[in-house]
This record gives structure tokens, sequence and C-alpha cells, in this order.
């Protein structure tokens, strides 16, 4: 399929359907989408390929039907669906289908949420999603994963990281995803080892905010991509 992917997620009771705000993940390691496919090196919420129009017709041809289709054949689905989409010229194609939230995705869209996840999710269990009034912020968020030195092929373990109070404190938000402690010490443990998040009023602020906080984490081998939300930043 040829054209530009992006994730829609869901809430679902199996009934009612609630599309998230739309994001895109950058799979390729280097700058440029060049290198290897990795698990995702960064996103960006909301994805301007995802228009209104684009997110109501996921709903209508994708959504709908897949949950529909689930319940008729009595696999009721609740929960979060996960949609990977490649945004064609004929329209939203799937790409692949997650029962659960997508990483790096729900990094930046979450942070968008401003109603209450364990409310909500509760609602999807019981069955009284259609009574939730679901708020979403009308700001942009964006995440930066900061790497091991190889990944996503072999590399070290056991690297001291610093800087994660000073990220922080300068209003990132900071997701551990392969770190370990070690003699008091935060010390990388996977590939993919944190995720920066910043959120600002738009995806610029957001980004400039975002590369703000990774500039003050280090740890030997750190590498990261420098155009995170390139796309974004390509339609203002």
């Amino acid at each position: 399929m040829d054209g530009e992917e992006a994730s829609l997620l869901c809430f679902t009771d199996g009934k009612t359907i609630c599309p998230m705000i739309s994001s895109q993940d950058h799979k390729r390691a280097y700058d440029g989408d060049k290198g290897p496919n990795t698990g995702g090196m960064g996103t960006y919420a909301p994805a301007p390929v995802m228009t209104k129009a684009m997110v109501d017709k996921a709903y209508e041809t994708i959504l709908i039907p897949t949950i529909r289709a689930m319940e008729k054949e009595g696999r009721l689905y609740k929960g979060c669906l996960y949609a990977g989409l490649m945004i064609t010229e004929d329209g939203p194609r799937v790409v692949e289908f997650n029962a659960r939230f997508g990483d790096p995705e729900t990094q930046v869209v979450l942070p968008l949420l401003e109603s209450d996840l364990v409310d909500i999710m509760l609602a999807c269990a019981d069955g009284t999603l259609a009574e939730q009034d679901i708020q979403w912020s009308d700001g942009a968020a964006v995440c930066v994963v900061i790497a091991s030195g190889g990944y996503p092929k072999a590399y070290e373990k056991g690297k001291v990281i610093s800087g994660l109070d000073a990220a922080e404190k300068a209003g990132s938000l900071v997701f551990h995803a392969g770190t370990a402690e070690k003699d008091g010490q935060i010390v990388t443990a996977g590939g993919r080892v944190l995720g920066v998040v910043a959120k600002a009023a738009d995806i610029r602020s957001a980004v400039d905010k975002a590369y703000d906080g990774v500039a003050k984490i280090s740890f030997d081998g750190a590498f990261h991509r420098n155009d995170i939300a390139h796309r974004a930043l390509e339609r203002l």
C-alpha cells in the first residue's frame, strides 16, 4: 500500500465506539526515515494526515464494521482497539490491528486526554461507554525515544543514565521503557530506553519542548532521531 501511515485507537464497550486522537509513529531508526525498522523511535499527536473527514471515514468503514463483526461472531470486544492505518489516495486502509494500547503512540495520545481514564475503561467494561463525555486537549504532544547505541541490533546494557530529574523539572514527561536500578542509579536495560514526552499548544512548540527535555538526558551510546513530527511540521 502506498501512502502515509497513522494510528487511530478507540475505546469501545462492544457497542459504542469512541475514537481517540490520531497519532503517527516513526519506525525507522534514523533521521529521514532511513535505517532498519524499530519498535518506534518517536510519535506525535494529532496526525495532520488524519483530518476529521479521514477519521470519520475510518470510523465508518473500519472501526464500526470490525466491532460489529466481532459482536456478530459472539466475540464482544471491550477495551482499546488499535488500528494501524495506511492513508492512501482511496482513503484509510488497515495495516494491522492490536488488542491493546500502542507503544509509543499511547505516550502522546493519553497525555492529551482530559477525562478520567479509569472512568472510561470502567464504562468499557460495564457497557456504559455511551454515557461518557470524553474530553480531549486542543494541543499537541510529541514523544522522542532515546535508544541504546546499536539498537535495533545488538546493544550494551547497564549504562548509567543522568539528567532524568532535570528533564522532568523542565516540563517533560519521561517514560521508562528499558531501564533498571543498579546500586542506587538508573541504568539502561533495553534497546528503547526512554520516551521523552512534551505537551504544548501546537506541534512546533511540543517538538521544541520535547527536544529540550531530550538534551538534558545522557548515557553512554545514547541516540535519538532529530526529526520526530517532520511530516506535521512540513504541513505548517
